[in-house]
């Protein structure tokens, strides 16, 4: 059975087998290479992850109490490390825990008999038993975990591990090492680490895709959202200024738009992308505003979800995306976004109801109100049709 994110957190207090983890890392793995053909993408992928948590690890050890700034971020990347570790090795077909009985197994007991049996990562970390480290000690693991990544990428590279299984097997192992001492060392658990890897994972990438129920549900009708929605584009100009108008069933909904920049960039259609917001996340507190479908019956929510603060939220949000997608054509030929983009937009609404809608769903919201954008843009305006029961957007010109 595929391992998901409501099973990890329905047995929260059971710890995160080391091969169920694996099994997870080959079932989200969107690299589109098979078998021993990824082995060497991954290893790049692990290579790059360390220089990060390297960097996050030497910022907790610098700062001190400032840590609390990168403690998420230390998490975030020993888990991305684990997942492309335990992806590569079961490439070659090395489960990790044959690879953590070797982590914590003497030199003169390095064969699969007679190891101590590790099937955890709490395990793993428990039995490994390495004394906390003084300050220069610390550096010296740290540059230990950059010289056995850097050993092992070298080796792949050189060919002496393309047909050697058990050298990639040994190299893995030195790696792994080194991640569970830095990890003791930053009193980071692996545990952890990977149980959040794989809600950052399922939240990307899903299994099954849940759409969660409307934020408005059970409010009295004219405090929801109409699940079917037609807006009305037009561009004018008048005395040399253009402008755009949006309508609904022929009346005006909120101010003419202009772009507001010196140089035009059709920012001006950019209501397009609440409309997306809301069709697709079922939130949009600009549009819940200007249709006047604020929920007032319960004051704590007008004011807190549907407030001043919030709609502030969601305009920096769309300016923000703007920039970064006028310079990507609009994202004409974009069928996935950047993680740190999706990422930050998630940080924008953390403490906000829409905070619940994971990074897929930001994704298809974005995705799909630049696809509309661009056919305003193409036609100077049109009808769209707003459909929050199918989280879509239809185009029609005029």
């Amino acid at each position: 059975m595929p391992l998901n994110q409501a099973q990890l957190f329905e047995e929260v207090g059971d710890a995160l087998q080391l091969d169920e983890y694996q099994d997870f890392t080959a079932i989200s793995d969107r690299s589109g290479l098979s078998g021993a053909d990824g082995v060497g993408f991954m290893l790049l992928g692990l290579f790059g992850e360390v220089g990060s948590l390297l960097s996050a690890l030497k910022k907790k050890r610098r700062d001190k109490d400032a840590f609390i700034a990168y403690e998420s971020a230390v998490v975030e990347e020993f888990g991305d490390a684990l997942w492309y570790l335990a992806n590569a090795a079961n490439r070659v077909g090395l489960k990790l825990s044959d690879l953590a009985g070797r982590v914590v197994a003497s030199h003169v007991d390095w064969s699969y008999h007679g190891q101590p049996i590790v099937h955890t990562f709490a395990h793993l970390q428990n039995t490994s038993n390495y004394e906390a480290s003084t300050s220069t000690a610390f550096e010296t693991r740290l540059i230990e975990l950059a010289a056995k990544a850097g050993g092992l990428l070298d080796s792949y590279a050189s060919g002496r591990t393309g047909s050697n299984r058990d050298r990639l097997a040994a190299d893995l192992v030195e790696v792994f090492r080194a991640l569970v001492r830095a990890a003791d060392d930053a009193d980071i658990s692996l545990d952890i680490a990977a149980r959040q890897n794989v809600v950052k994972s399922e939240g990307r990438w899903p299994h099954k895709r849940v759409w969660g129920r409307p934020f408005d549900e059970g409010y009295p009708a004219p405090e929801q959202f109409l699940r079917h929605m037609v807006f009305d584009f037009s561009e004018r100009t008048v005395n040399g200024n253009t402008f755009v108008v949006l309508e609904m069933n022929g009346v005006y909904v909120g101010d003419i738009l202009t772009d507001n920049r010196p140089v035009e960039d059709d920012y001006r259609f950019h209501d397009i992308f609440h409309l997306a917001h809301a069709a697709v996340l079922g939130w949009s507190p600009t549009l819940r505003a200007l249709l006047k479908r604020k929920r007032k019956s319960k004051p704590e929510i007008d004011r807190n979800e549907d407030g001043a603060r919030a709609i502030l939220i969601e305009e920096g949000i769309s300016s923000w995306i703007f920039t970064h997608a006028s310079r990507a054509m609009f994202f004409r030929s974009t069928t996935s976004l950047d993680f740190d983009l999706l990422k930050s937009v998630r940080d924008f609404v953390q403490g906000y109801e829409v905070d619940v809608r994971p990074m897929w769903q930001w994704e298809a919201a974005i995705l799909e109100g630049y696809r509309v954008f661009r056919l305003l843009k193409e036609h100077r305006g049109g009808q769209v049709i707003v459909d929050l029961d199918e989280h879509s957007l239809t185009f029609k010109t005029r």
